[in-house]
């Protein structure tokens, strides 16, 4: 029970203040809504899958950007399709962001997950190439040379029986119904990494040094190796020369590659069982590690964007979760240097 005379206070403008106050604290959500043009981002989706045809008839589609602000923000924050339209009608700062906080009626769980479906890979892949011409226009061209990794990406583990797992080893069918098979990933594969099993899909990168920005993406699973898709993140595009990658990447068709292109060679060298490195060799890996860590500090920052745990089924609906997860790193950080003012020509950029 609220007693008389308590700090209490009640106010026909009580919404108002509210909005004002968390714009003098300063809302992270709308610096990124500043900065980021969501309604080009929009455009470019529109341009790849088109809009709802609405002469079907049923109910209108919610706007592309619209659409496009509530599936950068359930990025942003990790969240389930349930989550996300739990939090549209509770959080003021999500309805701001999304351009809904004067709409009658907010996207469902159901209407999130067609759009994602919707969307699907090439989708997914203009936005990230959207933010990246957005990178392009501010001067954050990649420079400074380019480091090369992948990370695993968890996905939710299978419990399939043992008479399961030999059926489809053997290229069978198993006699799942149709409801149990659609929860099945039987694309994501297990690897183990310092001793720890793993489950679920992986993310390679090329990064640019200077800025710190993802610049190219592949997608793959878990068991294959992390120089499986080097050529196909390897960026023709950085002004810098340098190709900086861990001891998994190096190998004499690949450095021979590398010189061929004029790219200078960057990879740490490993000992093989019958030839430890030499101290030379030990000094050149010490002294690449400290550019080569750049991408561990992007894996980092996508970690903080709610983790990097995946809830798809199957590779298609992983290549899009881990493609906007890319895009949403480079949304956040083009938000906050372009909020901090940071010149892409200074010469240090340590943000």
């Amino acid at each position: 029970m609220i007693t008389p005379g308590s700090a209490l206070k009640f106010d026909l403008f009580a919404e108002a203040s509210r909005k004002r106050k968390i714009d003098e604290a300063g809302d992270p959500l709308q610096t990124i809504a500043q900065h980021i043009d969501f309604a080009e981002l929009a455009v470019l989706v529109d341009g790849i899958v088109g809009r709802a045809d609405a002469r079907k008839g049923g109910r209108p589609a919610y706007p592309t950007e619209v659409m496009v602000r509530v599936l950068v923000l359930k990025r942003l924050y990790n969240l389930s399709d349930e989550q996300m339209e739990y939090q549209l009608l509770d959080r003021l700062s999500y309805q701001r962001f999304c351009l809904l906080q004067d709409a009658m009626n907010i996207p469902d769980r159901n209407t999130i997950w067609r759009f994602a479906q919707r969307i699907g890979v090439d989708g997914a892949t203009a936005l990230f190439q959207g933010v990246d011409a957005q990178l392009q226009r501010h001067g954050y061209i990649a420079r400074g040379g380019q480091a090369i990794d992948a990370t695993l990406v968890p996905a939710p583990r299978q419990h399939i029986g043992k008479e399961d797992k030999e059926r489809l080893a053997q290229g069978k069918t198993s006699d799942w119904n149709e409801a149990k098979r659609r929860q099945k990933d039987l694309d994501a594969t297990h690897t183990k990494k310092h001793g720890k099993s793993h489950f679920g899909y992986k993310l390679s990168v090329s990064v640019d040094i200077k800025h710190r920005f993802i610049r190219k993406i592949a997608t793959g699973t878990a068991s294959e190796r992390d120089g499986h898709h080097f050529d196909a993140v390897l960026d023709e595009d950085n002004t810098g020369r340098d190709v900086y990658a861990d001891k998994a990447y190096p190998s004499k068709c690949r450095q021979e590659m590398l010189k061929a292109l004029g790219w200078r060679d960057g990879m740490q060298r490993r000992a093989s069982k019958d030839k430890p490195l030499s101290e030379c060799q030990k000094r050149r890996n010490r002294k690449i590690a400290s550019k080569r860590a750049k991408v561990e500090h992007v894996f980092a920052g996508i970690r903080h964007l709610g983790g990097k745990f995946i809830r798809t089924i199957g590779q298609a609906r992983a290549d899009v979760a881990m493609t906007l997860m890319a895009a949403c790193y480079n949304i956040k950080r083009l938000a906050m240097f372009l909020h901090k003012g940071v010149d892409p020509f200074y010469k240090n950029t340590t943000a």
